[in-house]
C-alpha cells in the first residue's frame, strides 16, 4: 500500500509539471511532447485506481494517434513564434479569466462532494471491467455513443472538406485529362544529328 501511494504521488507530480510545461513552452513541438508524457502519466494513475480499459485507450488514442499527428502536423507547418507570442499576449487576459472560472467551478464540486464519497467497493476477483463498461455504453448510454460517433463522423467530413478546397497555389492533376491524352501529344520525335555530323559540318564551312 505504501508503494502504490508513493507511486500515486510520483506520477500526480510528473502529470502537473508535464501539464505546466504545455501552457509555457516556447515551441510547440515541445509542448506536444510535454501534452504526450502528461496522457501516459494519466494512463498509469488510471490503471492504479484500476481502470485499466480507460488507461489502454487513453494510450492507445490519445498517444498513439491523436498526439502523433498534432506532433506530425506541428512539426510540418511553419509556425512563426513572433506572431504566436503577439497573439498570447493578446489573448492572455481573457485565457486567465477563464482558467480561472473553470478552476473555481472545479473546487466548488470537489468541495461539496468530498464528504459523500465513500470506500471503494470490493467487486471480487472476477469483476470484468471493460466488460461492465461496454454492457454500460452499448445500452444505457447507447444514444449518447451514437450522438458521439455523428459528432466524430461531422468532424471528419469538416477536415476533409477543409483539406479539398480549392486553392489557387497548388497544382491539381486531372487524371481525366491523363488518360484521354494522345500518344503524340506525350511524345516527340526529333531527328538531331550525330556528333560526328556537326563536327564535319564545321569543318566544312
Amino acid at each position: 500500500m505504501m508503494f502504490t501511494t508513493i507511486l500515486f504521488y510520483v506520477l500526480a507530480l510528473v502529470l502537473v509539471v508535464a501539464a505546466f510545461r504545455v501552457i509555457t513552452a516556447t515551441s510547440p513541438v515541445t509542448a506536444v511532447l510535454h501534452l504526450i508524457l502528461a496522457f501516459a502519466n494519466a494512463a498509469m494513475i488510471w490503471m492504479l485506481l484500476g481502470a485499466e480499459f480507460l488507461a489502454l485507450l487513453l494510450v492507445l488514442v490519445y498517444v498513439g494517434a491523436v498526439m502523433v499527428l498534432f506532433l506530425f502536423v506541428v512539426m510540418m507547418l511553419d509556425v512563426k513564434m513572433e506572431g504566436l507570442r503577439t497573439e498570447i499576449k493578446t489573448y492572455l487576459p481573457m485565457g486567465l479569466v477563464v482558467g480561472l472560472i473553470m478552476v473555481a467551478e472545479m473546487s466548488f464540486v470537489l468541495a461539496t462532494s468530498w464528504g459523500q464519497v465513500g470506500p471503494a467497493a470490493d467487486m471480487g476477483s472476477d469483476y470484468n471491467n471493460a466488460r461492465t463498461l461496454g454492457e454500460a455504453m452499448y445500452t444505457e448510454y447507447a444514444y449518447a455513443v451514437e450522438i458521439g460517433a455523428v459528432l466524430l463522423l461531422v468532424g471528419m467530413i469538416a477536415a476533409i472538406s477543409l483539406t479539398l478546397r480549392k486553392r489557387r497555389d497548388v497544382k491539381y492533376n486531372d487524371p481525366g485529362a491523363s488518360v484521354r491524352v494522345r500518344a503524340k501529344d506525350r511524345v516527340r520525335l526529333v531527328n538531331l544529328p550525330s556528333q560526328e555530323a556537326v563536327n564535319a559540318k564545321g569543318d566544312q564551312t
